[in-house]
């Protein structure tokens, strides 16, 4: 990677239906180099995916929640277990397995607290292996993103 592959990887990650011509005024290499080093960095699976972010609220999903989940075994079978059934789930947005107080991050999307009700029964309550979860409700996304500050080495 060089300094054109992380000015490409910057304006794409702002907006990636950006054009190879509006790329190519960006980042300073014609139109076909800037196709080119997509399509490399795609295939090389550093652009691990390119999404649309919708605003929850206006798809009906207008609570958003963080929540701090605690197992009490951590074998390879339970938390492979735990991280299926995460992805799967599709109230789960983002599933984090992390270290310090609890064992994963997650942040949901739900309708209305009856909506997490059902969710947290059937994720927390059912499953003999959480053995807590702490939940916080979002208040206002402040910034909302998957940006990665691109810099070379």
């Amino acid at each position: 990677m060089d300094a054109f592959d992380a000015k490409i990887l910057e304006a794409v990650q702002q907006n990636a239906r950006l054009t190879a011509e509006a790329l190519s005024e960006t980042v300073g290499l014609s139109a076909d180099a800037c196709r080119k080093r997509l399509a490399k960095l795609r295939a090389s699976g550093v652009i691990e995916a390119e999404i649309a972010i919708v605003r929850p609220e206006k798809v009906g999903r207008g609570l958003m929640l963080i929540v701090e989940v605690s197992l009490q075994n951590e074998r390879k079978v339970d938390l492979d277990r735990f991280k299926q059934r995460m992805s799967e789930a599709p109230e789960v947005m983002q599933c984090y397995y992390v270290t310090g107080n609890s064992d994963f991050v997650l942040i949901l999307s739900v309708r209305d607290m009856a909506d997490y009700d059902a969710f947290s029964r059937r994720y927390f309550f059912e499953e003999d292996n959480v053995v807590r979860f702490r939940t916080s409700a979002v208040m206002d996304r402040v910034k909302v993103g998957f940006s990665v500050p691109v810099t070379l080495v």
